[in-house]
């Protein structure tokens, strides 16, 4: 019995497709850096993407099945935020009762054997600029130890070079290497089988850290564990190491101890190209496949990230868990290249703990450069929350830890030779708990219970948008934002105009024709109030309007000047903080109307000089049926002073 979906990658397509989680690329690609670029450009996204048309390759290529946590936990059928606890009860299963693989006699993978080995059939992309060629990254290796023929999985970077020859890119001290060494000590060749296109059970198991999975267990029960039934192998062809039943490419090699050749760059999990050292060579001596493959490849970023890190999490968890009474949540931060700063949430009950978490969850993943711990009212997948945490917990005198020539990982810079300093953080209150230490803290609703409105945008064209949109300045740059609302003060101020021209009577006896604005890309509604009010100064001191000057009237003698207005009401105080060109014009306006109420306005300063006539822009159109009147609003003017606090209303302020 194979299992559930996770057994094999083409039923994850399919279940991937009937959810919704899976982007197709109809348009060709070339497998040298421009398949990588167009997935890099997906890459965290809800979906994994299938290329269908690789360039000079038969089949497609598969990415970003990892590179989201959300899109694993869809096909794992779990919570998000569960899945380290999940990846952890599965391990602890099969350290408790493990389900050894099921050898059969055939599977899909022998559908085909290849007659001649040539690894440039296969569609194997070449990912970063500036690396050397194409790579296998995705592929499980699986090994046998050469004394007690234990199997062992695990995940290495094979650079294809030619036609049937691959450079392992071995890291420090795995299974791997130690096997080849003791291969080297018997005088014997080291066999494995490089299997493409598997699911995530199988990739959990060879990604499992070596704390959790030591030598001497055979890792691939781990997969039965995500499966639900035992893993499925066939037999090798070419030796006694088998082959994944339900993978899309097998290929048998042949590694020989002490052949090594140099191999590199590639682009690595911490964001660099790894150095060009002497590297393993294997021989690919058989090439088995499905009728219809899809090869899988990884991205060196999320997707390992989320594979990768998950299965530290989940082994740092189960660590602290039985250590550290408390321990909530780990979580391994994307900013720390996915596995080197961990995350700890605990609820304290004896005062130290938070220590004793920092000491264990380095002893559970040696890659770890940095270990922080918080509190259990921290959301420890909120970088913010962590380092409000680090900013108002954190006691430098007493809260950090420092470890000097510690093991660490070789693909960080900061671990010449995978020894390095490593550093831990204790971000957690006092124990006992001050009061000073609590949060605020809200009442807990929940807003699908609360009828909210919220404003639609306005459809592009529409009189509403159109008014929305931001007209230019003669600078060429757009006004400030009016206060959050739907109130518009130069709207009240075109109202106010428009009253008060519609009661000054014109010379015929009747109304001014309402004037309309004329369409020109450098017009300001702000410039032509202006310009309307310095026109209505005009006719109150020449005591004329505009249509009788252009009848070239008798001169009449000068009427006596008005009198004067106080110079506040007509400076305009441009280098003042609190002024605001809105106000200034309300202030004329008010006067205006005062004057035709037949109220006198104040007096003892000049009015601001007239300027030279200008041609005056009419206001904008308005459209009955699309655009509806403004909202009338009385704005309170018995300040007694211009420089007396508005509240900041006109500046931005709530109504």
């Amino acid at each position: 019995m194979a299992g559930n979906h996770l057994h094999d990658l083409a039923a994850l397509i399919e279940t991937l497709e009937a959810k919704g989680r899976l982007a197709r690329v109809r348009s060709e690609v070339d497998p040298r850096h421009e398949l990588a670029g167009v997935a890099a450009k997906q890459e965290g996204g809800p979906r994994a993407v299938l290329f269908e048309k690789v360039k000079g390759k038969r089949w497609p290529v598969l990415a970003g099945l990892y590179w989201n946590r959300s899109l694993i936990a869809d096909l794992l059928g779990k919570e998000e935020r569960g899945l380290p606890q999940f990846v952890a009860n599965c391990i602890a299963r099969w350290q408790r009762d493990p389900v050894d693989p099921a050898v059969i006699k055939t599977g899909p993978v022998l559908e085909v054997t290849e007659p001649d080995v040539d690894l440039g059939k296969i569609p194997v992309p070449v990912h970063a600029l500036e690396d050397d060629g194409p790579s296998f990254d995705a592929a499980v290796v699986i090994a046998k130890d050469p004394e007690s023929g234990i199997r062992n999985a695990s995940i290495q970077r094979f650079q294809a070079v030619n036609r049937n020859t691959l450079h392992v890119n071995v890291g420090a001290k795995p299974h791997l290497e130690v096997s080849l060494e003791k291969a080297k000590r018997m005088g014997r060749s080291l066999w494995i089988t490089l299997n493409c296109g598997v699911g995530p059970g199988l990739h959990f198991a060879a990604w499992a850290p070596a704390e959790a999975a030591p030598t001497g267990r055979d890792e691939l029960g781990i997969a039965s564990e995500f499966h639900g039934a035992a893993l499925e192998l066939v037999p090798g062809t070419e030796s006694d190491v088998e082959m994944v039943a339900h993978a899309m490419w097998a290929l048998e090699c042949e590694l020989i101890p002490g052949e090594l050749a140099p191999a590199g760059p590639l682009a690595e999990v911490p964001g660099f190209y790894g150095k060009v050292e002497p590297r393993p060579v294997a021989h690919v001596r058989r090439i088995h496949r499905r009728h219809a493959p899809v090869f899988q490849t990884i991205l060196s970023g999320a997707e390992v990230w989320n594979s990768v890190g998950l299965l530290g999490e989940a082994n740092v968890l189960a660590l602290l868990q039985r250590q550290v009474p408390g321990a909530r949540d780990v979580h391994f931060s994307h900013g720390s290249a996915g596995f080197f700063h961990a995350i700890v949430q605990i609820a304290q009950q004896r005062a130290g703990w938070s220590k004793r978490a920092i000491l264990a969850a380095f002893a559970a993943f040696p890659p770890l450069k940095m270990v922080t711990v918080v509190d259990d009212d921290i959301d420890i997948r909120n970088a913010q929350d962590v380092e409000w945490a680090m900013a108002t917990r954190l006691d430098p005198a007493s809260g950090i830890v420092t470890i000097d020539n510690a093991f660490g990982h070789g693909l960080n810079p900061s671990f010449p030779n995978a020894v390095g300093p490593k550093l831990g953080f204790d971000a957690t209150r006092p124990f006992p708990k001050r009061a000073e230490y609590g949060r605020v803290a809200f009442r807990a609703v929940a807003l699908e219970a609360y009828e909210i409105a919220q404003a639609e945008p306005k459809p592009a064209g529409s009189a509403a948008a159109d008014r929305a949109a931001p007209q230019l300045t003669e600078t060429g740059t757009a006004p400030a934002a009016a206060a959050s609302s739907d109130y518009d003060t130069d709207r009240v101020w075109q109202r106010e105009l428009a009253d008060w021209k519609e009661g000054r009577g014109a010379p015929d006896g009747g109304v001014f024709a309402p004037a309309r604005p004329a369409a020109a890309g450098d017009w300001d509604e702000n410039r032509w109030w202006k310009r309307e009010l310095a026109e209505m100064k005009r006719e109150r001191e020449n005591g004329v309007a505009p249509a009788a000057k252009k009848a070239a009237p008798v001169k009449a003698a000068p009427p006596p000047p008005p009198a004067p207005r106080p110079a506040e009401s007509a400076t305009r105080h441009s280098g003042s903080k609190d002024w605001d060109e809105n106000r200034w014009w309300k202030r004329e306006l008010e006067e205006m109307k005062r004057e035709r109420e037949g109220r006198k306005g104040p007096a003892g300063a000049s009015p601001p000089p007239a300027r030279a006539p200008a041609l005056t822009r009419p206001p904008p159109a308005r459209s009955a049926d699309t655009a509806p009147e403004a909202r009338r609003i009385d704005v309170r003017a018995d300040r007694a002073s211009a420089d007396e606090d508005d509240g900041g209303f006109f500046h931005g302020g709530a109504i």
